[in-house]
C-alpha cells in the first residue's frame, strides 16, 4: 500500500518551508510586484508552500510566473533563443534544440523512486530510501539555480474536470522544458485551485539542468517521491527526463490509480486512437506498446487521432470504459516518419504552417531539418547533437555517425495533425475505449493481431509483451520483457498493479456489451523466422490500418474469428477484402506465414513469462491459470499437428 505524506517532505524541509506565512514572506521577497500579481490567484496553501521552498532551496535570481497568457508564452519562446537552449529554423515557429551527447534518452540507471524504508515496490522499480535522496538534494539543488531564472507554471494532466484528470506544478530554469510544456500540457493556471481541490492532490516538479556540461551529466538524476508526489531532476535536458510531466508524473498517476482508484482507475502508457468504421461509425482505441514499436503510427492510423503516448482510464457511472489523454502534443519519435507511412505528420511537419521543436535531427546549411527514414534526399552535411556533420563521418571507434539521432524527436501541439479529434481530446467525458491492444517487437512469435478469449487472457497479453531495447533508453540492451509497455513506470508491487488490471476488466461495474475486446499486435514480425527465402518484415506500416480495421469490425460483431489456444484470430477472406480498401493485394501465402502457429515458440514464450513472474510475490493465480491453459492446449496441437500448425489444421 502507498502511504501519501509518509516520511520527511525533501522539497519543504530542504527548501526551509513548512508553513504558509513562511511561504507568502518568500514569495513577497523574492518574486517582483509583476509576478507576485500573477501569482496571487493560486491560494492553496501547500501549492504556495511547495513553490517557496523550490525558490528557497534553488536560489535564483528571478521568478517567472507563466499564466499561459499569450503574453507569457511569448517572453518563454524568446527567452530560449536568447538564452540559446533553442535556435530558429527556416521555417516560421520552427526551432531545434539539442541535448548533450550523454543525454540523448532517459537515463534509466540514474532514475529512482524516493521510498520509504518499509515500502514495497516493483521489483521492475529502481530506488533510493529517503535518506539518500535527501542528501542528493541537500548537496546538488540548494543554489543550482543561481544566475538563473525560475519559471513557474500550473498544468492539468488531463481536459479540466475530468475524473482523472491531475493538476501539476511545474518549475524549471529551462526555457525549452517550459516551451516543450506549453505545447504538450493545457497550462490550467485559472483553474488549478479548483482543480487540486477536486481531485485531492497535485503533482509538483522541479528541475534544473545546471551548466549544462558533459562533465555534470553522471551526476544527473531523476528522483519520484512517492509520498510526497515531487519529482526531482538535474544536470540534463532530454524532455523525457526534463518534462516531469511526462514520464515523472505518469508514473505518480500509475501509483494514485493502483491504490487509491477503487479498482475503477488505470493510468497507461497507451495510445488512444478512433477508427471510423462501416456507416461512418467511430469506434476508439486504446493501445500499448514500448518506444520504438509503432506506438505513434498506430495511433496516427486512427480516422480520429486523441493522443500518441499516455492514457487515463476510468469506468464511467454510466457502465463505459472511458479514457483522456494527459497530453494536448505529441513528443514524437521522428525515425521513418515519412510521407508514405506518416502522411498526416509529414503535412503537419513540411506543409502547414505550425509551431514544432525539433531535438537531436540533422540541421541543414539552409536551416530545414532531415532525419533518418525522412523519405527525402539527405544534405551531405550540416550539425547534429554532435556538432558538425558530414556524409561518411565516424565516431572514436570508427562507426559511421547517423545524420539524426535514433531518438530524434519533434514536439508539436496535436491540433496541428490533420486526423486529430480536438474535440475529443478536449472532453472531460472522456472517449469510450472499446478495443485495447498490446503490441511488442517481436521477429519470430507471435501473428499480426489476435483477440483475447476473455478479460483474463486480455490482460495476460498485456502481461506478456516482449520487446527489443531501444534508443530511448540509455544503458538498456537486449530483448526485455514490458509489461503492459508499462512496466519503468510501475512504482509499487507488480503484483498490485497486476490485480487492479484483473479487477478492472472483470468489474461488474462495466456494462457487458461495453467492456473493451482486448487485442495483441506485432508488425514485426520476419521472413526469415516464418519459414520463407524472404527478407525483411512481413508487412509494412499501412498494413496497421488493416489491423485495426479488422479489430473494429470485430468488435462489433461484423466478423467471425477462427480459435486458437491463444486467442482468435482473423479470416483470410475479412483481411483480404480489407487490404483492397488500401490497394494492395494480399496473397493467401503471406497469410498463411503471418497466421501460422509456431507451438515451440510459443511455449517458449509463456514458459518465459512463468519463470519470470513466478519470482514475483503474491502475483494473481489467473495469470498462471491462462498461462496453464494456453500452454496444454498448444501441447495438444502440436501433439496432433506438428511444431507449426497451419490456419486450415485449426479450423
Amino acid at each position: 500500500m502507498l502511504e501519501l505524506k509518509k516520511g520527511v517532505d525533501i522539497l519543504t524541509d530542504v527548501g526551509g518551508v513548512s508553513a504558509i506565512a513562511e511561504a507568502r514572506a518568500i514569495i513577497e521577497q523574492k518574486l517582483d510586484s509583476v509576478n507576485q500579481e500573477k501569482l496571487a490567484p493560486i491560494t492553496n496553501e501547500d501549492a504556495l508552500i511547495k513553490i517557496a521552498a523550490a525558490i528557497n532551496m534553488c536560489e535564483p535570481d528571478d521568478v517567472f510566473i507563466n499564466t499561459g497568457s499569450a503574453e507569457d508564452v511569448e517572453w518563454i519562446r524568446k527567452y530560449s533563443l536568447e538564452k540559446g537552449e533553442e535556435a530558429p529554423l527556416a521555417k516560421k515557429g520552427h526551432t531545434i534544440h539539442f541535448d548533450l551527447p550523454q543525454d540523448q534518452a532517459r537515463l534509466v540507471n540514474q532514475t529512482f523512486y524516493i521510498v520509504n524504508e518499509d515500502e514495497k515496490t516493483s521489483a521492475l522499480a529502481k530506488k533510493v530510501v529517503r535518506s539518500e535522496g535527501h542528501a542528493y538534494v541537500t548537496q546538488y539543488m540548494k543554489g543550482i539555480m543561481k544566475g538563473k531564472i525560475m519559471m513557474i507554471g500550473f498544468y492539468s494532466r488531463g481536459p479540466v474536470g475530468a475524473k482523472a484528470s491531475t493538476p501539476a506544478i511545474e518549475m524549471s530554469s529551462s526555457t525549452y522544458v517550459f516551451h516543450s510544456a506549453e505545447l504538450l500540457y493545457r497550462n490550467c493556471y485559472d483553474a488549478f485551485d479548483g482543480e487540486a481541490k477536486r481531485r485531492g492532490i497535485f503533482f509538483t516538479n522541479v528541475h534544473a539542468e545546471g551548466n549544462n556540461t558533459p562533465e555534470d551529466v553522471p551526476n544527473a538524476r531523476i528522483f519520484m517521491d512517492r509520498s510526497w508526489l515531487t519529482t526531482f531532476s538535474t544536470f540534463c535536458t532530454y524532455a523525457g527526463n526534463t518534462l516531469l510531466m511526462k514520464k515523472g508524473n505518469h508514473r505518480f498517476s500509475v501509483d494514485y490509480a493502483t491504490y487509491y482508484g477503487d479498482d475503477k482507475e488505470l493510468s497507461e502508457h497507451m495510445f488512444i486512437t478512433g477508427m471510423k468504421g462501416p456507416g461512418g461509425r467511430v469506434t476508439y482505441f486504446a493501445g500499448a506498446a514500448p518506444s520504438g514499436c509503432g506506438k505513434t503510427t498506430t495511433a496516427m492510423v486512427g480516422t480520429d487521432f486523441v493522443g500518441d503516448d499516455l492514457a487515463q482510464i476510468w469506468i464511467a457511472d454510466d457502465g463505459t470504459c472511458r479514457a483522456v489523454n494527459p497530453e494536448a502534443g505529441i513528443f514524437g519519435i521522428v525515425e521513418d516518419v515519412n510521407r508514405e507511412g506518416d502522411p498526416f505528420l509529414m503535412k503537419a511537419l513540411r506543409d502547414d504552417d505550425t509551431e514544432a521543436i525539433w531535438s537531436n535531427v540533422l540541421i541543414a546549411e539552409d536551416k530545414v531539418p532531415y532525419w533518418s527514414g525522412c523519405g527525402e534526399e539527405m544534405p551531405k552535411k550540416g550539425v547534429n547533437f554532435q556538432g558538425e556533420w558530414f556524409e561518411g563521418k565516424t565516431n572514436a571507434e570508427g562507426a559511421p555517425i547517423p545524420p539524426s539521432h535514433k531518438n530524434s524527436r519533434v514536439t508539436v501541439d496535436a491540433k496541428v495533425i490533420e486526423n486529430h479529434n480536438a474535440a475529443a481530446n478536449a472532453d472531460p467525458a472522456g472517449v469510450p475505449v472499446k478495443v485495447v491492444t498490446y503490441s511488442g517487437r517481436d521477429a519470430d512469435t507471435m501473428p499480426p493481431v489476435w483477440v483475447a478469449k476473455s478479460s483474463d487472457a486480455g490482460v495476460a497479453i498485456g502481461a506478456s509483451i516482449v520487446s527489443a531495447a531501444t534508443a530511448t533508453e540509455i544503458g538498456a540492451s537486449g530483448v526485455k520483457r514490458q509489461p503492459w509497455a508499462n512496466a519503468p513506470f510501475i512504482p509499487g508491487a507488480l503484483a498490485d498493479y497486476m490485480n487492479v488490471q484483473f479487477k478492472f476488466f472483470n468489474s461488474g461495474d462495466l456494462n457487458d456489451d461495453d467492456r473493451p475486446v482486448m487485442a495483441g499486435l506485432n508488425y514485426f514480425l520476419t521472413h526469415a523466422n516464418r519459414g520463407s527465402d524472404g527478407k525483411g518484415l512481413l508487412g509494412e506500416k499501412k498494413d496497421v490500418t488493416v489491423w485495426l480495421g479488422w479489430l473494429e469490425r470485430y468488435v462489433h460483431g461484423d466478423v467471425t474469428a477462427i480459435e486458437t489456444p491463444i486467442g482468435m484470430i482473423p479470416k483470410y477472406e475479412d483481411l483480404r477484402e480489407l487490404f483492397g480498401g488500401i490497394n494492395k493485394e494480399y496473397p493467401k501465402s503471406l497469410y498463411d506465414m503471418q497466421f501460422a502457429l509456431y507451438i515451440d515458440k510459443i511455449v517458449a514464450r509463456i514458459d518465459l513469462q512463468t519463470e519470470a513472474y513466478g519470482k514475483e510475490e503474491n502475483l494473481p493465480s489467473q495469470l498462471f491459470k491462462v498461462y496453464e491453459a494456453q500452454k496444454a492446449e498448444l501441447l495438444a496441437l502440436k501433439e496432433k499437428h506438428g511444431a507449426v500448425v497451419s490456419v486450415e489444421q485449426l479450423g
